[in-house]
């Protein structure tokens, strides 16, 4: 089992930053992919950024160079760091870790751009 909890979600106007973290309650060099993905109201859920247990990190073009993916695998977290926030940017985040086949996700952070 793998527990996740989301922090760092909040109300930011257009062109803010946020930083979200997921705690998660192994140790990440356990987890084979861990990322972050949002659903929108009325929206599918979708993948926003990965990382996976060597750090290889991949982004959905809608963020790239704008967020960024990191993980401290001292204190077995995942941070994104969201830049340049648009209203098309709100969403709640959730983060997902997934063991062999098993996926786990946490309950979910919103994040809520104003513009």
């Amino acid at each position: 089992q793998v527990q996740l909890v989301e922090s760092g979600g909040g109300l930011v106007q257009a062109g803010g930053s946020l930083r979200l973290s997921c705690a998660c309650s192994r140790s990440l060099l356990s987890i084979n992919v861990m990322g972050w993905y949002r659903q929108a109201p009325g929206k599918e859920r979708e993948t926003v950024a990965t990382i996976t247990r060597d750090g290889s990190t991949n982004y959905a073009d809608l963020v790239k160079g704008r967020f960024l993916i990191s993980r401290d695998n001292a204190k077995n977290t995942i941070d994104l760091q969201m830049n340049s926030l648009k209203p098309e940017d709100t969403a709640v985040y959730y983060c997902h870790a997934r063991v062999t086949i098993v996926n786990y996700w946490g309950k979910g952070t919103l994040v809520t751009v104003s513009s």
